[in-house]
């Protein structure tokens, strides 16, 4: 106790004589109380009646506690209540006094080694933290109502401290997420210069930056500023651009901002508010409520308490007479003096009604705090009947002592364990740091029809529903918010930046917050479908963006299609030459007994118009959506085809080379025999076969989706599966092309009269030119224009065969068709030509009678068929 009585020396020097409580009453029992009975400065002595209730509160569950059977049965229950006026050094004073009891008798002071079994209080964090400094040396336990300071959960600091209310821990988180959830990431903040201010406000700052919400400025008061200070704090409230304040400020720190606001004509903000002011009815006054209407806002739950009211309003000042306290409140309650005043000309009976007057005090219908201070005290009075095991003795007593000593340590553990329901069925227990749960409901000032504010719920929060805002989703309809020119607008908007729409995403400005940004429009194959989307997402490899960049749309597909022009084109030229083909094979058939036919290899030259029947129509694979059968057809069709071509090309070039090459008269060729040209033909083309066979067998070509060239659409082509199949029929064909072009170039100075060996070289020098130029064409060419090329390679080498090897030969047989049935004279003027023009294709027309000059005899035609 030598620390102890040093700690009161220096408080009695400093203030030079001792506190006395301001409300009390003896008992078996002592719990001290210590509430900001004044506000702003204790030589004003302006009462605060919402802190006086709380007082009476105090009093009346002690009262209601020693008036119960099963609670503490045969202990009495006192108190002593002194004011920390909401200061530290007043709460120091007040503390010592509720260790040191001290005593008033006959004008003297007498100090008597007494204390208290535990103290209720205080109403500030601050307060609260100098009472722990010098009461939790000696254990006593502290049970805060309205500390909410997040330090306090420190158990290595203050091993001694509960509450009944939440961590601001909490309610700061609690207030990120209602902000995030009502969009508003551009908000400002001001807060109280003391411990309840500055940590709560700390961790809603981090809280808030983890849920995406910027800081504009963070501004801080005290009670003891000046007013220039505090009017530059408006200043700078005024001269922001955030439309939603977020106050974390105690009582009296809210008073005087509020008083510079209305000077300054602050108006058009959405406060959002912590528990200290949000439900403090003598702030919903008319001055204020321009400015907190539309306040938002958690507390705890409120509740009733059965009795109090009526508690309440029997407080008079005859009920102690002495009581200098209960006299001031009775003179500020009813605006009267109990001695003669001219500042104040009523006077005051002591015989006015508290209920007919509306005052804080009685004002019972927002009891949140109030039941804090009935739980603290519930507790306590627990944690003693446990202590003392009461109830466990054969008369239901307690087993108490003549003298029942306060054991602090002793009350520590008991009020660690207790857990009890109240009669409202609130359950009351603490956890490891001495804290409650931490359940919270939304509050939003509202105004009724006549122009009351009222405190409506309108959502809650869970500790345990973290996750969400619970009941705030589904109530957002019920909140009221700011009233502008009697008008009730809608949800405020606080942001730095305006919303980035879908299709867009936020660009941070330099040098500034992460809510300032600017939209930039999402890149090619990159969307954004929701508003204000940090980034970009890019599209699946067979998606691409749409037009406004907010969704993926799967990309075009591109083939050569039948609907399209080109492919359309390309397939009328495909079935215009294999109809003309068609018609030259029955131009052909019709004139097989003519020695032109006869000496063209009648048979080799079915079989080329054939092949090249084939060669115009397997174009048509090449047309149309890729499937399996149809790339494996196109390539080995066409492979096919062609050499089938090449080989009979081939054999007629050889037999004509071999047959003029033979010396006269001798036998007949067996090189030059149809069999043997047959046989050639067929082996030429079989090799083709295998080739193609072991391509399909091997790696055969298969529908291919070709993202890569195009990030807008998809190119739907065939892969070579090989590509060495594929230009090893191609080199192949080649291969035949350039021998059937030599042996036509050997040919080509023999005896005109039925060779084709120029026109088989004027078609070989087309055909090579057109494949030679389609390899670098099929090689740059993008997209469907790659089977484009390959088309029109494939139409132009066979147009460029049947016209080279054939027309000549259709426009003899059609003008000697002309001269045998009309005549010479009467044939058409496109058929009329020189003779020297006409012996260029047959140089057997020589004399007039040109039907009589072709048309020879059996023999002649014998001996020209013998020698081809």
């Amino acid at each position: 106790h030598r620390q102890y009585q040093t700690y009161y020396i220096l408080i009695q020097t400093y203030y030079g004589m001792p506190e006395f409580p301001l409300l009390s009453k003896d008992g078996d029992i002592i719990i001290g109380g210590a509430f900001s009975i004044h506000i702003l400065f204790c030589v004003i002595f302006r009462i605060n009646f919402r802190e006086f209730r709380f007082a009476h509160t105090m009093m009346f569950a002690i009262e209601e506690i020693n008036k119960s059977s099963s609670l503490l049965p045969n202990i009495s229950i006192g108190y002593k209540i002194f004011d920390s006026c909401g200061s530290t050094l007043p709460s120091v004073r007040a503390v010592m006094g509720l260790m040191n009891q001290q005593e008033k008798t006959l004008g003297k002071t007498c100090s008597s080694q007494s204390s208290v079994h535990a103290i209720v209080g205080a109403s500030e964090s601050s307060s609260t933290i100098v009472m722990l400094q010098t009461s939790g040396i000696f254990h006593i336990p502290v049970i805060s109502h309205f500390a909410t300071c997040a330090c306090l959960s420190n158990r290595k600091e203050y091993s001694s401290f509960f509450r009944t209310i939440p961590s601001d821990y909490y309610q700061s988180r609690a207030l990120a997420k209602m902000v995030k959830h009502f969009g508003w990431t551009w908000v400002g903040t001001v807060r109280s210069d003391n411990d309840y201010g500055n940590n709560g406000m700390a961790t809603f700052i981090a809280a808030a930056g983890q849920e995406g919400v910027c800081i504009e400025y963070s501004e801080a008061i005290s009670r003891t500023d000046s007013r220039d200070k505090v009017a530059k704090v408006v200043r700078v409230i005024r001269e922001g651009t955030a439309k939603v304040l977020v106050a974390f400020l105690a009582q009296s720190e809210m008073n005087i901002l509020l008083e510079e606001a209305v000077r300054q004509n602050l108006t058009g903000l959405q406060w959002v508010g912590s528990e200290s002011w949000i439900t403090a009815g003598y702030l919903a006054t008319k001055t204020y409520s321009g400015i907190l209407t539309g306040s938002l806002g958690f507390t705890i739950k409120k509740t009733k308490i059965p009795g109090l009211q009526e508690f309440l309003l029997q407080v008079s000042p005859f009920q102690n007479p002495q009581n200098s306290v209960l006299r001031e409140f009775w003179e500020e309650a009813f605006d009267c003096s109990f001695q003669p005043s001219l500042n104040v000309p009523k006077q005051c009976s002591g015989s006015e009604k508290l209920k007919d007057i509306d005052n804080p005090f009685t004002d019972v219908s927002e009891l949140r705090i109030s039941n804090n201070v009935y739980k603290a005290v519930y507790a306590v009075a627990y944690a003693i009947h446990n202590m003392l095991k009461c109830g466990e003795m054969v008369n239901q007593s307690c087993n108490r002592r003549d003298k029942l000593e306060p054991k602090h340590v002793s009350i520590l553990t008991h009020l660690q364990d207790v857990n009890f329901t109240l009669h409202s069925g609130e359950s009351v227990y603490f956890d490891e740091n001495g804290d409650p749960a931490a359940t919270y409901e939304l509050v939003n000032w509202q105004r009724n029809k006549k122009g009351d504010t009222l405190f409506v719920t309108v959502g809650s929060y869970d500790l345990y529903m973290e996750a969400e805002l619970a009941g705030l989703v589904h109530t957002m309809l019920n909140v009221v918010w700011k009233v502008l020119h009697f008008r009730s607008s809608s949800k405020p908007q606080s942001v730095c930046s305006e919303s980035c729409s879908p299709g867009f995403r936020q660009a941070v400005i330099k040098g500034k917050p992460i809510c300032c940004f600017s939209c930039i429009s999402c890149a090619a194959g990159e969307i954004s479908n929701s508003n204000n989307s940090a980034e970009c997402t890019r599209c699946s490899l067979e998606y691409w963006s749409n037009e406004n960049h907010s969704q993926c749309v799967p990309k075009v597909i591109e083939f050569l299609s039948y609907e399209e022009t080109m492919g359309a084109v390309l397939a009328t030229f495909s079935l215009f030459g294999a109809s003309l083909t068609t018609v030259v094979f029955f131009v052909f058939l019709w004139f097989r007994q003519t020695p032109l036919v006869k000496a063209s290899n009648s048979g080799l030259s079915f079989l080329l118009l054939f092949s090249l029947s084939l060669c115009f129509l397997c174009s048509l694979t090449f047309i149309g959506r890729p499937s399996v059968w149809s790339c494996m057809l196109r390539h080995t069709a066409f492979g096919i085809t062609f050499a089938l071509c090449m080989s009979c090309i081939l054999a007629k070039t050889v037999a004509v080379v071999i047959a003029f090459k033979a010396k006269r008269p001798a036998p007949r060729v067996p090189q030059c025999s149809a069999p043997f040209q047959r046989i050639s033909v067929f082996t030429c083309t079989s090799l083709q076969v295998v080739v193609c066979v072991l391509w399909l067998t091997l790696a055969p070509p298969v529908p291919y989706k070709n993202v890569a060239y195009s990030a807008e659409k998809i190119i739907l082509e065939c892969d070579l599966g090989s590509p060495i199949g594929f230009w090893v029929v191609l080199g192949y064909i080649g291969l035949l092309a350039v021998l059937c072009f030599i042996f036509a170039f050997l040919a080509r100075k023999l005896p005109d009269n039925f060779n084709e060996a120029k026109f088989i070289t004027f078609s070989m020098l087309i055909f090579c030119a057109v494949w030679i130029t389609f390899i670098p064409a099929y090689v740059s060419s993008p997209g469907k224009f790659t089977v484009a090329v390959e088309i029109f390679a494939i139409l132009a080498s066979s147009f460029g065969l049947l016209f080279c090897i054939f027309a000549p030969k259709c426009y003899i047989l059609g003008y000697i068709l002309c001269v045998k049935h009309m005549g010479q004279r009467k044939c058409p003027s496109f058929l009329r030509r020189e003779t020297s023009t006409l012996e260029a294709f047959s140089p057997s027309i020589r004399t007039p009678s040109v039907s009589t000059q072709l048309f020879k005899s059996t023999q002649e035609q014998s001996d020209v068929k013998g020698k081809i």
